[in-house]
């Protein structure tokens, strides 16, 4: 399938995003919660993905969880804990830029975590999911699918481009050569967590727009009817003629010739 180009997937998008901007009205309207759970390997593109159902959304409303390494008093403490503080109150849509998975995924093939904790995850989850759903939360969860062809070539992608050299840390690159340990690893994570009250969705993201556009499609299906009419507003008349902004004018900084 011939790769989608920027302009074509612009328009593409445009249609949803006005749907995303519903969905938003509709989870006010409602207060529904809304929770999406992003997975994958590195560089399948999990924060374009986020990015294309957050940048038309209000940031007060809608936001992204991408939590670092726990620090040593969170490494003591339930390991869902810290995840529970940033699940949405009524009206939220929460993004999670990974999420509670690390442990069955980088954490156990990096052997952050051992056999004992991994299992204990994975017997834990489906409880802890189930609850999170009974409780009203809408859960949605994607793995976003990569071949290693392509993850090589957007790790060199990243290697050379300093804007996003960022994105790379030295735990990626050695997870490169952990491929098929990755592979092993999901699938006993969706052996152990595809279930009917939370169900894994996968989304191919060899070619990232057509991903993004699926993702973003199959996300809005799954929702109830949404349509919540926006608030009617209009621009009065000012009544006068438009002001001009008053400031004081900075002066120019002198140039320093060392």
């Amino acid at each position: 399938m011939e790769k989608l180009k920027g302009k074509q997937y612009r328009k593409l998008l445009e249609p949803l995003e006005h749907e995303l901007v519903s969905m938003a009205r509709w989870a006010k309207a409602t207060g529904a919660r809304i929770l999406v759970i992003f997975e994958g390997r590195d560089t399948a593109g999990k924060g374009g993905a986020i990015q294309a159902i957050s940048d038309c959304l209000n940031p007060r409303q809608c936001r992204t969880v991408a939590l670092p390494k726990p620090s040593e008093r969170e490494a003591g403490e339930w390991y869902f804990q810290r995840y529970v503080a940033h699940l949405p109150s009524a009206g939220e849509i929460v993004l999670f830029d990974r999420s509670w998975y690390n442990r069955a995924g980088v954490e156990k093939v990096m052997g952050f975590a051992d056999e004992r904790q991994v299992a204990a995850f994975l017997a834990q989850v489906p409880t802890f999911e189930k609850q999170l759903v009974d409780d009203g939360i809408l859960l949605f969860k994607y793995w976003l699918t990569t071949d290693q062809a392509k993850q090589e070539e957007r790790m060199a992608e990243r290697l050379e481009d300093p804007l996003k050299r960022w994105k790379l840390s030295p735990i990626d690159l050695a997870a490169r050569h952990k491929y098929e340990a990755y592979t092993e690893a999901r699938e006993a994570m969706l052996a152990a967590s595809h279930t009917d009250h939370a169900p894994w969705t996968l989304v191919d993201f060899n070619d990232q727009k057509r991903g993004r556009l699926t993702l973003v499609r199959n996300l809005l299906d799954r929702l109830p009817d949404m349509h919540v009419e926006p608030a009617e507003l209009a621009l009065e008349p000012l009544g006068h003629a438009p002001k001009e902004e008053q400031f004081d004018v900075l002066q120019p900084i002198p140039r320093y010739h060392g």
